[in-house]
């Protein structure tokens, strides 16, 4: 990866690209600590401090601590990723958005414009949440309609602004720019993680219990990255074979490829998706001020990720066991709304081509079924092992920390595929100077 980015500072263009983005990430990180006028943030941080639930802590490091500070930038880009999310399953749903994605580039463009009102739209609707329902409680230094108004126009400006940078990634710079928006934010928590994780464990214990300790924390955290990357590059490739025709004069075809089924088809959209599931009541209750009474209480404390794993009360580890089979579902949930087996069996078959010993059409589709099938579970498992360790820390040892398995994931995978990217592009500029001399 080193040697990567040494080789492309050679290169001006590639040089001029990965300073402009890091140039966009340092405003982006300035501008987490920008407040929002007329918020008083020590009640804020006050109020986040007494919430036991594990969903503020999940959506603040989500955001960079931009949430927690109330910054200009506290919604992030979060409004864009739920507005992508929702396009996605609409594509499936609405023919007519689904005849635009198969446009190719003009339908991608309009698809992405629809993304960016709807973007917009939840911002304002999450920032006129926010305004409103804490700003009755103290969270503006004066309740009126001046400072709410304020409050929401902040706060969806610094979504669209993030949305705009991350566009602007995308056109000037280098990798994806919602997923180097997104990941940057991940980052910025973990120094502060690991120096939690630190005092608790190693700073202040005998010489050998601390380096006892140390060493369990360093192991696990390199297990776990180790695991996250082996998951998220595993591939398996089921060969194709194309059959020789003749066009014209000329003999064609008869070329081998394959089409690549990545273990974990469907990303960190399960842990997401479960986690979003199962974080909503408390969510809702938390604006409300409720915590239940009766089997209420004992539910919400259930859908508490804070109270997994705990050996004095294991009864509420059920939740976790919701949690790992919501993540399972969703994983199958997500592949089959993206990956169509039955429509790659008919293109494979009107150009001619098939699987070796296996018969073009529905037997193509039965099969690739039955392989998707059984390397999606492969990867649900790996994304709940991944998602689960840290759960068990917690409740064992009381090591909480931001960084999970979802931020593992989504750090690992926008790595790599940034470093690609940049290999790829490097490897276009080698080919043009070679045709060039």
């Amino acid at each position: 990866m080193f040697k990567t980015l040494k080789n492309a500072f050679k290169i001006k263009e590639l040089r001029n690209k990965i300073l402009f983005t890091f140039a966009m990430l340092v405003v982006i990180r300035l501008g987490s600590q920008l407040p929002v006028p007329g918020v008083d943030r020590t009640y804020f941080s006050n109020w986040f401090a007494q919430q036991t639930g594990d969903a503020f802590n999940f959506f603040n490091a989500f955001t960079g601590g931009s949430f927690l500070n109330m910054s200009i930038l506290a919604l992030n880009i979060t409004p864009y990723i739920t507005s992508s999310i929702i396009m996605q399953l609409l594509t499936i749903a609405i023919p007519k958005l689904e005849e635009m994605q198969k446009e190719g580039a003009d339908g991608k463009k309009k698809i992405a414009s629809i993304t960016r009102y709807v973007t917009v739209g939840l911002a304002l609707f999450e920032s006129a949440a926010m305004a409103i329902g804490f700003g009755g409680s103290g969270l503006l230094e004066e309740y009126n309609a001046l400072n709410v108004i304020t409050v929401i126009f902040a706060l969806t400006a610094g979504s669209a602004f993030l949305m705009w940078i991350g566009e602007r990634i995308n056109e000037n710079g280098i990798g994806n720019g919602i997923s180097i928006v997104l990941v940057i934010n991940i980052l910025s928590s973990i120094p502060q993680d690991i120096s939690n994780l630190f005092n608790q464990f190693v700073i202040g214990k005998t010489i050998a219990v601390g380096v006892v300790a140390a060493l369990v924390i360093i192991a696990i955290i390199v297990a776990m990255v180790v695991l996250v990357i082996i998951l998220n590059g595993g591939v398996r490739k089921i060969p194709v074979q194309y059959a020789k025709k003749v066009q014209g004069r000329k003999m064609v075809g008869g070329q081998t490829s394959s089409i690549p089924l990545k273990v974990n088809t469907s990303g960190v959209i399960p842990i997401i998706f479960a986690s979003s599931l199962m974080q909503l009541p408390i969510v809702i209750c938390s604006f409300f001020s409720y915590s239940g009474t009766g089997v209420w209480a004992h539910i919400l404390k259930g859908l508490n990720s804070g109270n997994w794993c705990k050996p004095s009360e294991p009864v509420y580890s059920i939740g976790l066991v919701v949690y790992v089979l919501l993540v399972i579902f969703f994983a199958y949930f997500y592949t089959s709304i993206t990956f169509n087996p039955l429509e790659i069996a008919e293109n494979m078959k009107k150009q001619g081509g098939f699987i070796p010993g296996i018969r073009p059409g529905k037997p193509t589709s039965e099969y690739l079924t039955k392989v998707l099938n059984y390397i999606v579970f492969i990867g649900a498992v790996g994304l709940t092992i991944v998602c689960v360790i840290p759960f068990v820390f917690n409740g064992v040892f009381g090591a909480a920390v931001s960084f999970g398995g979802t931020s593992l994931i989504i750090i690992a995978s926008v790595i790599l595929e940034t470093i690609k990217q940049i290999e790829s592009q490097m490897l276009v500029r080698n080919y043009k100077g070679f045709l060039n001399d």
